[in-house]
């Protein structure tokens, strides 16, 4: 072998020694980078989050295309995306009758508009925050695309926010649309040229409109025909018209050296639109649909009727298998629509079946009121579950002789201690009331340490019929002391109430606080609902010389609500589209107050200082913002992770 030969072959050797050396360190490595991989998925904990949203690299039209003839749209981006609730978010405008298509395919989303294209009209697919990232779910906000099937793009926009007009909740995705067609009609009839839908917040923004006058309304279109055309739709209308403009404005941007430094502070001009500011007050219609919904007789003295809606007059019965002349009790509620009716002579309800017709007004297919006559056939029926009548207890062996125990008439009173300073005793029973003696019922209250009768007024509810109420000024940090005789109620059923005693305190001054408003900005008559940290009413104020006073509160945190109570009947009403009548303006206070005891807090309150979309406080809302709801699932993902 020469020297030549026996140096190639070591050379080869090593050459070998070192590959096989090589490809085992690149194995060793490779699952050690396997293992660490598996074991830490994402980022390392400490590292950088990815908080940056997609970014649009490209498109086919182009963006803010010309003269475009094409239904479907591809939009590409710098990295993987998915899109979230499309159904919810997308909207396209102007609105498309088939709905459109709309896929993603890892770093594109393409729209395919099956409706043809209108001609010289520009369209704008409204992504809203639906594209996020595949990995951090990062969105791209506020995210839209234009093109237009002429040679001018419209590019006006007008915003603002949608509220329930109740209470001022953000109303989340109803769409709210323009209508150039200024007629009352359009917006029953047609629809929507420019349709935008409302975030987590309320707000929207329709964009792509052409300069004009329109009108603007908000729509829970549950059909998907774009147009009011069913009462149980939510809506809401503008009394004036909307105008769309610009205006050129400067905003400041600043670059920086560091987190500390500031580089250059430039002013750029930019296109402002407006109007910016439209706030529409959504309502539900009354719907006034009048028909027997059930009817029942679950014990044999007692048939109740449910029907579907309010009524100015009671129904007319006439016994078919009895005489209905003074028969009944009739129980009702305000409304008129839940009617039970307590049958007074034994002959008549021991009878398995009860058969009347009965005569009301109904509504048909025209939604007039008409005539009906129904008749029915009242058999007992058993609930699983209900209330049982009371039974003698069995007796013991032994006690065979004894006297049977006496069934007493089913009372429940109230007789809170300690009792509010504002409070009264009440008493609700099971079955109505045939008469009763006040001088049965006693009320003293403990002076030093004597007992003292005291007086009282004992009435009849006005609204529920088998509710009693005992009417007292009581002195704040006092003893007192209810007594009621045996046999004080006769029931209807011949039954009697059992006797009762209890004693009671109430409460001293010094644990209330008070709350007084001072009311501007309010020209109709007007109540204030104290609200708790919860937004349900405490208490109920008119508003009185501009006052509105709460006495006698439990210490606590409270907020309120004005209700413009235009029609002076104490509740607030809805609106009609057809009567072009507003629902009744409702105003929240700004602030919420930390009531102490002994405390009296008097506040001005202007309730036009702030517009209606900043009255309502964040802490009362009921619908969050999705942003915030994404960095709680963020946080309790973190901390669960930890654990």
């Amino acid at each position: 072998m020469t020297d030549n030969t026996y140096f190639c072959t070591m050379l080869n050797g090593k050459y070998h020694n070192t590959k096989r050396f090589i490809y085992t360190a690149l194995a060793v490595t490779s699952l050690v980078a396997a293992f660490y991989s598996c074991a830490n998925v994402g980022h390392p904990e400490g590292g950088p989050i990815d908080t940056t949203p997609p970014r649009v690299i490209g498109s086919s039209p182009v963006a803010g295309a010309h003269n475009n003839k094409k239904g479907k749209v591809v939009i590409e981006f710098d990295e993987f995306i998915k899109l979230e609730k499309a159904n919810e978010k997308v909207v396209v405008s102007p609105p498309q009758v088939q709905q459109p298509e709309i896929k993603t395919t890892g770093k594109k989303v393409s729209v395919n508009l099956l409706d043809s294209l209108r001609a010289n009209t520009t369209y704008t697919i409204d992504f809203s925050d639906a594209i996020v990232d595949n990995n951090e779910g990062n969105p791209l906000g506020n995210f839209a695309f234009t093109f237009s099937t002429g040679a001018v793009i419209d590019t006006m926009m007008v915003s603002g926010t949608v509220l329930e007009a109740s209470n001022l909740e953000p109303v989340k995705g109803i769409l709210v649309g323009l209508h150039s067609n200024l007629n009352d009609s359009a917006f029953v009839k047609n629809p929507f040229d420019r349709v935008a839908r409302t975030d987590s917040r309320g707000h929207f923004s329709i964009r792509g409109i052409a300069p004009g006058k329109y009108r603007i309304y908000a729509l829970q279109d549950a059909d998907q025909n774009f147009a009011f055309s069913q009462k149980s739709e939510e809506l809401a209308f503008n009394d004036s018209l909307v105008i769309p403009s610009f205006q050129e404005r400067l905003r400041q941007d600043t670059t920086w050296v560091d987190s500390l430094t500031v580089d250059t502070i430039v002013e750029r001009k930019y296109t402002h639109y407006l109007p910016d500011d439209v706030v529409l007050r959504s309502f539900l219609e009354e719907r006034h649909s009048q028909y027997l919904q059930k009817n029942e007789r679950l014990s044999p003295e007692k048939f109740s009727l449910y029907f579907a809606d309010r009524a100015d007059t009671l129904p007319t019965i006439k016994g078919l298998n009895f005489n209905e002349k003074n028969a009944f009790i009739i129980e009702k509620t305000s409304r008129n629509d839940t009617l039970h009716y307590w049958v007074k002579d034994s002959l008549i309800y021991k009878q398995d079946t009860l058969s009347m017709s009965l005569s009301y007004l109904y509504t048909d297919t025209l939604d007039q009121l008409v005539p009906r006559t129904d008749t029915l056939n009242l058999v007992v029926k058993k609930v699983k579950g209900g209330a049982k009548e009371q039974q003698p207890k069995k007796k013991k062996k032994g006690h065979e002789n004894d006297p049977e125990p006496t069934i007493f008439l089913a009372m429940t009173p109230h007789v809170p201690s300690p009792m509010n300073v504002y409070d009264n005793i009440s008493f609700v029973f099971e079955k109505p009331i045939s008469e009763y003696n006040s001088e049965a019922i006693h009320l003293k209250q403990k002076v030093d340490s004597l007992w003292k009768d005291v007086p009282f007024v004992f009435e009849e509810d006005s609204l529920e019929l088998r509710k009693y109420n005992l009417l007292c000024n009581w002195e704040p940090n006092m003893d007192y002391e209810l007594t009621v005789d045996s046999m004080a109620f006769h029931g209807l059923y011949g039954l009697h109430s059992d006797k009762l005693k209890q004693a009671f305190k109430v409460r001293s001054l010094d644990e209330y606080g008070a709350i007084f408003f001072n009311v501007s900005g309010v020209d109709t008559t007007a109540f204030v609902e104290l609200l708790d940290a919860q937004d349900k009413v405490v208490l109920k104020a008119s508003v009185v010389d501009g006052k509105a006073d709460f006495y006698y509160l439990n210490p606590g945190k409270y907020c309120a609500r004005l209700v413009e109570d235009i029609n002076d009947n104490g509740v607030w009403d809805t609106g009609n589209y057809a009567e072009k009548r507003q629902p009744e303006k409702v105003y929240y206070y700004t602030q919420i107050l930390d009531l102490k005891a002994l405390w009296e807090i008097e506040q001005d309150w202007n309730v036009n200082a702030k517009p209606l979309d900043k009255q309502k406080l964040d802490e009362l809302k009921k619908q969050k913002p999705d942003e915030d709801k994404k960095k709680k699932n963020s946080k309790n993902n973190k901390n669960s992770q930890r654990r």
